[in-house]
This record gives structure tokens, sequence and C-alpha cells, in this order.
């Protein structure tokens, strides 16, 4: 399936049974966080190979290239779940969001592992258990699996992330502390103008320091953040196109549709029909549960 017209809901428990030597490969996209609910699997990864007992758990970040392979003996299954920090607008904060991304891409290291005895695995194993009874808790309790695992990275970001230090222009760290503090869902509203008011320098300085700091331009940043946040609404809701526009930032509906398309390859109303259109009933029932939450 091309994964451009795929949507999948996150923060989701979904499973897969692997036969004896049975391999999984989690092509899906941000942060994949399995648990060994039965079995023994082995994290397969050309850096390092592991052996996972029942109760672990593995983290895969999106640009991995690792599986999982079933022990020779048995079968196994496995619980899990997807997070993705930009469809998280509101609770990440930009300075979050890149050193989350940061992480993922690091070095290509191999899959995370927590043993049966770590907290995240263990928090994991209960969440199983309640999983189909309340969803909406069931989403907080993998956002809070998913923020503990990751603790030590995010600990950075309450660190200035302009790595320069002391050399640093008044402007530039002013640019930073507020980024690393910023929601990304601010950015549909905000302008350079008003970011630069709050760090006291030039609307070109500001610029150039925003696009130092985040690694891309204010307004390519920000159209990315709407394009997000135009692709979960048409995704996981029945609102026309228009009132989605508007609601992502977007004051005409002819440039949102161009945009929309020069990123995504087809319309608004095209890709919403494909993603629809790809959607088997069991992942249709999961984004209506989600929605109507």
């Amino acid at each position: 399936m091309n994964s451009k017209y795929y949507f999948d809901p996150h923060l989701v428990i979904k499973y897969v049974n692997l036969p004896p030597t049975g391999e999984w490969r989690p092509d899906i996209s941000g942060w994949v966080f399995a648990h060994v609910s039965a079995g023994q699997v082995y994290s397969m990864h050309a850096l390092k190979n592991q052996q996972l007992e029942t109760g672990s758990v593995i983290a895969f970040p999106w640009c991995d290239r690792g599986y999982v392979r079933a022990s020779q003996l048995d079968w196994a299954s496995l619980h899990f779940f997807q997070v993705e920090p930009e469809r998280l607008p509101g609770l990440v904060t930009l300075g979050e969001q890149e050193v989350l991304r940061g992480a993922a891409q690091r070095d290509n290291s191999p899959p995370r592992v927590f043993l049966a005895d770590h907290p995240v695995s263990e928090r994991f194993k209960k969440v199983c258990g309640f999983s189909k009874t309340n969803q909406f808790l069931t989403r907080l309790q993998l956002l809070q699996i998913f923020t503990d695992a990751m603790a030590d990275d995010l600990k950075v970001a309450q660190c200035d992330i302009d790595p320069v230090g002391e050399t640093t222009s008044d402007a530039r760290a002013r640019m930073a502390e507020l980024l690393k503090q910023l929601p990304t869902a601010a950015l549909l509203d905000l302008t350079l103008n008003d970011l630069v008011k709050q760090v006291h320098c030039t609307p070109r300085h500001g610029s150039r320091i925003f696009n130092d700091v985040v690694g891309m331009s204010f307004r390519k940043k920000q159209s990315e953040v709407r394009l997000q946040r135009a692709q979960e609404l048409l995704a996981t809701t029945r609102r026309k196109v228009i009132d989605i526009a508007m609601e992502s930032g977007y004051q005409s509906v002819s440039l949102f549709n161009l945009l929309f398309k020069r990123r995504f390859g087809l319309t608004p109303s095209k890709w919403r029909e494909k993603v629809k259109a790809n959607e088997t009933p069991k992942r249709r029932n999961q984004r209506l549960s989600i929605v109507n939450a």
C-alpha cells in the first residue's frame, strides 16, 4: 500500500501474531512501540541483534530499518502502537519536536529495548489489559509510555537547543528559549513579526536565527504545520474542505488546494478519497472511535 495515501490512527493499540521464525517489519510512520505479549522474539538490526523475552518492549524510530523475528520454537504475539510527534501540535513544542526528530535519526542506532521489569514495559502490559474499556485513558497511558521512554532525550529540550552556547547573541538565545517552549500549534496563527517582537530583533535578523535554530525558514515550518493539521482533519473528520482550510490557517481555498497538491500530489478532496478507499473496516472503526471519544 502506498504510504502517501495511508493515514493510520496513532496512539491506538494493535497486535500482530508471528508463526515460528515469522518476521514483522513495522513499516509505520512515527515511533513504534511493541510489547512482546507472548513467546520469544529477536530484535534484528544491522548494528545489533537482541533476544527479547515475554514482557519486553522494543521501540523503533520512524527511520529505522530493523525488524522482529519470532523464535524457531513457538508463535509470538506483539501488541504495538505508534506515536507521531508531528500529530501532537498542541502538546509538543518546537524544541521537543526537533529533539525527537534528532533522536530518531541519530547514527541509525538499533531499536531501543526495555526489559520486562522496566517501568515502560510494566506500564505497557497494564495498558493492554484495559485498552478496550476506556480508549481515552488508553491514549493518555500510551502517551505516558512514550514520554517515559524518551525521558532522557526530552531533557535536552529543557536546555538551550542552541549549540553555540555562551558566544551566542542575545537575540539568538532568546529565540531558542522561546521556541523550546512554544507549542507547535501556535505557528498556525503566529507571524514572523509576532516572534521577532518577543525576541526584540529585526524581522530580517529574526528570520535568519529562526532558520539556524529550527533548520528551515519560518514560512516553510509554518506551512509544514498547517498542512499536517489539514491532513489530520481531512483523514479523521467529515468537515468541508473550505472549513479545514480556514482552521489550518489558510484564508484562500485555492491557495490551500495548490499548496496541498504541491506537497502531497493530490488535491485535498482527492487525497481524502484515496485515504478512505485504502481504509479497512477495522481501521475505519479505530479512526472513528478516536474522533468520537
